[in-house]
């Protein structure tokens, strides 16, 4: 026998037996491993030791054939470090220093993984191994994130006394470490603008002819690991300059409040083609100004977030809300239609951020570049539907987003994406010495490296997915990972006092976000039938956007009847030039204190007309706040008061008439039980549900009026008059945006805020026959109903004899009790009318105030009406009319 002989042809033809019976089994089903499989607690254990298994794997590949070297190299068993040959071969050396990065990296990820002993070990090896005193030319950034950060977050955990991972013979050496190595990259800070040249040599400091190129991320994304640094060690140099660089960017940001992806650091000037995107180039610096904020709770950071994240979703994101483009930072038009692998991050921060619902759409298109490839392609064009680079270096961001999103959500639909994650890195880059990168993901051709991130961050956020005792998953400290995922935190000794000045402006600041609520189907009112991401309609459009076929789990929810629903998005920021009766005005570039006043708590405007105002989205979704007012930036927490008295609340006036002008913003209306039985006394108020009460419902401004008796020559308003009317609610339309089932004869329709514009609730009840709509809000804040003056023009008097209410959100619950205690008890139907009180304003007071400039308006800002533009409320505002 020749078996000897023949072995390389051999295992040539079982590896490509076993290469295509691996991609057979991804294409037949390209949806999620063990998808509908229930996620016990005792799968989630054994996944998450399978994880650990393959972490170990490469982390004692590294120690074994690499260490002391950079990295490991997993093909060849060996390690390497710097290429000493080729100065300019930075895919290497932009990030291999001759410093034994891989150890370093992988400090806190032993604490993750619960491993004291690992750590400790560790800790020693770096303290005894590790010098910076070397003549190698890394790039800031790079070092920054991967070793900078790793020795401040080590140190913590080694310091902690009381943690678990204390090591009590500790004496601060990663602290040391770390301050010799920030005093080192100081000098790459010597420019006239404060950006920090992108690379720097750890031994001789500046080279000759140092490019003065650098992409916003390089520059910006400095503030977490350099100000922790000053913070721990008394040295203030280092949080000066990063946060000189971060704020040279941002107010060099264009006029749409974007900021572009390279720049000049000597100049300033950006540098073509002037793109700005959530991904490589910028990235991180969105990350770090909210994760500063987090950290530090400094509001000037938040203040960028806000800014800039609006901008992003107003320009960058796509007219179907799900992807995210590079745009030009002048225009905001696309100028390229592709996606890179380092943008997955995104769908994480947003949930940090509190826009789980954006996240979660995002993260859909990143799944099907999954699904299709088995690994994420480090560029995507969405035009073509296919990738344009193959390779993938095990890169963290896609499992990092998935992380979060089920940390935010515990659906188990993220914990199905992490297991195919998870099988798809055992299957494809898991080799005899290590975990290799994939170069090509059509044919599975390997490269011989492991990037440290491997070890550092998508590993350990795998881990951290499946385990669910974690004490990172119940600590509530300010603590973050950084982009590189190492964990900083900070106590309230080094947090710095906010002054009285500041708590002042920003008393009004709320930085909780809100807690995402799974939604479900069934009546108003009722627990109804909890749904996951997968049950929304828009997965089936991520996987038409990236060209995914149908998996026969797919097809089987399929139905012939059914319908594809696109998506629909909001704009996240707007800009108008106000005017008190909605006709065009010449902007005011330079408003007088007559015109617009600072207060110690924000603004007063006395006069709107002409000043240009910027609103932006709250993340909590509840309405808008003003962002920019004429020349002057409008800070989070700070409250703007309008003054002026043009601003009555009334219709434009192509609808103006004398039943219009007295308007009334709000109207009583009672609710009460018409009882069926009357055979036994029930009394005014059964446990906690009221069965009559009377409450102050805020009118819309345009159709009937309830305020007024009917005028002459105009339809009769049927809602709440006489005796009042029925309350009825359809329990598979809660938001009455779909037409009803049934006709009605005067009945009142109740309905949930949301899912279609007012105007079209009531479009849509009246056309069934109702009286009215009355819509449950979700906020307390006072919501008067509007519409475009063009939608108002079109619809004529059709709508003089139905109205719209609408109902603050306690009052709402309250109603909503009622009716199903009604139902529930057979009770009989509950009615709404106009009570008595309502032939005129139900809060009474609303006069005009005059004040000192730098007075606040003395009474509460909860007992003042918000300002609405074009329907949107803006919720920092006040009026005081």
């Amino acid at each position: 026998m020749h078996w000897a002989l023949r072995w390389p042809e051999l295992f040539l033809a079982v590896f490509v037996v076993a290469l295509e019976a691996y991609r057979w089994g991804h294409s037949s089903v390209p949806g999620l491993v063990g998808a509908g499989s229930p996620w016990s607690a005792q799968r989630k254990l054994d996944t998450r030791n399978k994880i650990k298994d393959l972490w170990y794997h490469g982390y004692t590949s590294y120690m074994r054939y690499a260490f002391p070297l950079d990295e490991l190299s997993p093909l060849s068993c060996t390690g390497r470090g710097p290429d000493w040959h080729f100065a300019e071969n930075i895919a290497y050396n932009d990030v291999a220093g001759n410093f034994s990065l891989t150890l370093i990296d992988s400090l806190d990820t032993l604490v993750v993984l619960n491993d004291r002993a690992g750590f400790e070990d560790a800790v020693r090896k770096v303290i005894r191994w590790v010098s910076f005193d070397v003549n190698t030319k890394p790039q800031l950034f790079e070092t920054n994130i991967r070793v900078l950060g790793a020795l401040l977050s080590g140190h913590i955990f080694a310091n902690q006394t009381g943690h678990p991972f204390h090591l009590p013979w500790y004496r601060g050496e990663l602290l040391e470490m770390a301050h010799d190595l920030g005093e080192r990259f100081l000098p790459a800070f010597s420019t006239p603008t404060g950006l920090p040249f992108a690379r720097i040599n750890l031994r001789h400091g500046l080279a000759a002819g140092e490019s003065i190129e650098s992409c916003t991320a390089g520059a910006g994304s400095l503030i977490l690991e350099f100000a922790t640094l000053s913070r721990l060690t008394g040295d203030s140099r280092f949080e000066k300059a990063a946060h000189k660089a971060f704020f040279a960017l941002w107010n060099r940001r264009s006029d749409l409040g974007l900021v572009g992806n390279t720049i000049n650091i000597w100049t300033g000037a950006w540098i073509n083609p002037e793109v700005s995107s959530v991904g490589a180039g910028i990235d991180s610096f969105f990350e770090y100004a909210l994760k500063w904020y987090i950290l530090s709770g400094e509001h000037e950071f938040l203040d960028v977030w806000n800014e800039s994240y609006a901008a992003m979703m107003r320009y960058s994101r796509s007219a179907d809300g799900l992807w995210y483009r590079r745009v030009s930072i002048h225009t905001g038009e696309a100028a390229y239609n592709t996606l890179d692998s380092l943008s997955a991050f995104w769908p994480g921060l947003q949930v940090l951020a509190g826009d789980v619902e954006n996240a979660i759409k995002s993260h859909m298109i990143y799944w099907e570049i999954w699904k299709k490839h088995a690994g994420m392609p480090e560029v995507w064009d969405m035009h073509y539907k296919q990738a344009t680079s193959m390779q993938y270096p095990l890169r963290p961001e896609f499992v990092e987003s998935t992380w979060y999103l089920y940390r935010a959500t515990q659906d188990p639909a993220y914990l199905d994406i992490g297991a195919r994650v998870f099988n798809d890195l055992l299957l494809r880059a898991k080799v005899e010495c290590g975990i290799a990168s994939i170069k090509d993901l059509r044919n599975n051709a390997l490269e011989d490296r492991m990037e440290s991130f491997v070890l550092s961050e998508t590993l350990k956020y795998l881990y951290l997915l499946f385990d669910e005792e974690n004490p990172l998953h119940s600590d509530d400290s300010n603590y973050v990972f950084t982009t590189e995922g190492h964990i900083l935190l900070l106590d309230p000794k080094h947090m710095k006092r906010t002054i009285p000045a500041v708590r002042q402006l920003r008393r009004a600041e709320s930085p909780q976000c809100p807690a995402y609520e799974a939604p479900s189907s069934g009546p108003a009112g009722s627990p109804g039938l909890t749904v996951g991401v997968r049950s929304r309609t828009d997965v089936d459009y991520s996987r038409h956007l990236i060209g995914n076929v149908l998996s026969d789990d797919d097809a089987a929810s399929w139905h012939a009847s059914g319908w594809c629903e696109l998506p629909q998005v909001d704009y996240y920021t707007l800009e108008f030039v106000l005017s008190a009766d909605g006709k065009t005005v010449t902007e005011d570039p330079s408003p007088s204190l007559k015109k617009i006043a600072p207060v110690s708590d924000g603004f007063i405007v006395h006069d709107v007309s002409g000043v240009r105002t910027q609103i932006i989205s709250r993340l909590d979704g509840k309405g808008y706040d003003i962002a920019k007012l004429g020349p002057h930036t409008v800070h989070t927490g700070q409250t703007v008061y309008f003054n002026d008295s043009s601003l009555m609340l009334a219709p434009t006036d192509g609808m103006q008439s004398i039943d219009d002008l007295t308007r009334y913003p709000d109207v009583q209306l009672r609710f009460f039980i018409h009882y069926l039985k009357a055979a036994s006394p029930v009394p005014l108020v059964s446990g906690d549900f009221a069965t009559d009460t009377v409450v102050t419902a805020n009118s819309g401004m345009f159709a009937g009026n309830p305020s007024n008796p009917d005028p002459p020559g105009k339809k009769a308003l049927r809602f709440g008059r006489g005796e009042g009317v029925q309350l009825v609610r359809e329990e598979f339309n809660p938001l009455g945006c779909l037409p009803y089932s049934r006709t009605y004869d005067d009945e009142a329709v109740l309905v949930r805020r949301g899912g279609c514009t007012f105007l079209e609730k009531l479009q849509i009840a009246h056309q069934a026959g109702a009286s009215g709509v009355v819509v449950l809000s979700d906020t307390e804040t006072a919501i008067n109903p509007s519409a475009d003056d063009d939608e108002l023009e079109a619809l004529g008097d059709s709508l003089d004899d139905v109205t719209i209410v609408v109902l603050k959100q306690s009052d709402a619950r309250q109603i909503s009790a009622m009716l199903d205690i009604a139902e529930k008890e057979d009770l009989g139907q509950v009615y709404v009318m106009l009570d008595s009180k309502s032939r005129g304003p139900a809060s009474p007071g609303r006069r005009e105030v005059q004040r000192e400039k730098k007075d606040s308006p003395q009474s509460s800002p909860d007992e003042l009406r918000v300002l609405y533009i074009a329907g949107r409320p803006l919720l920092n505002t006040r009026l005081i009319i």
